[in-house]
């Protein structure tokens, strides 16, 4: 007869995407996560599959805690100033999520962009996509603007969007708040 778990799922989920979040994939072992999780290997791996079933199943309840965030962006009608909510409110998500610094998603982005790890490969580049696609849909909302300048636009707000990421683990709110101001500034 099997035996039922001792620990609730949920909470050691959320200490796992946790303890991913502050230290990433490779950073992070197994030992840790024992540590952290207060459940043994066995229990992880009974749970999860694996280390990589763990963390996948981390960047989807991180996911859906900022699915609130992602919603208001897609459902607002304001354009680039939509843009501009989003980047300040993906500084202040994840202090109100957990209070850690940078975006899961983005930090996984730039720890995954050269491994190998198909998997994980395959949800970044979707992830990133979507935020993309979504910037390219308010920025054509600006009818004077042609399609090659809307391209453009995009890819410069996604490459803003992973400064911003970065800047939010090391700089001051003064710093960030004036990196965002000046990136939309000629926008």
């Amino acid at each position: 007869m099997a035996r039922s778990k001792q620990y609730n799922e949920q909470e050691v989920l959320e200490k796992a995407m946790s303890l991913f979040w502050r230290n990433g994939y490779e950073n992070t072992s197994v030992r840790m996560l024992e540590k952290e999780m207060g459940i043994n290997q066995f229990s992880i791996y009974a749970s999860f599959g694996s280390k990589q079933g763990l963390f996948l199943e981390s960047l989807k309840c991180y996911k859906s805690k900022v699915n609130c965030m992602f919603e208001k962006f897609k459902n607002s009608t304001n354009g680039i100033n939509d843009i501009k909510d989003f980047f300040y409110d993906s500084v202040q998500v994840p202090i109100e999520v957990g209070n850690y610094k940078g975006c899961f998603l983005t930090n996984t982005y730039n720890e995954f962009a050269e491994a190998e790890d198909q998997i994980i490969n395959t949800q970044m580049v979707e992830f990133m996509g979507g935020i993309k696609q979504l910037f390219i849909e308010k920025i054509r909302s600006d009818k004077s603007k042609d399609e090659q300048t809307v391209l453009k636009q995009a890819n410069y707000l996604l490459l803003a969007k992973h400064g911003l990421a970065a800047a939010s683990r090391v700089n001051d709110k003064q710093e960030i708040e004036d990196y965002i101001e000046l990136t939309f500034k000629n926008l």
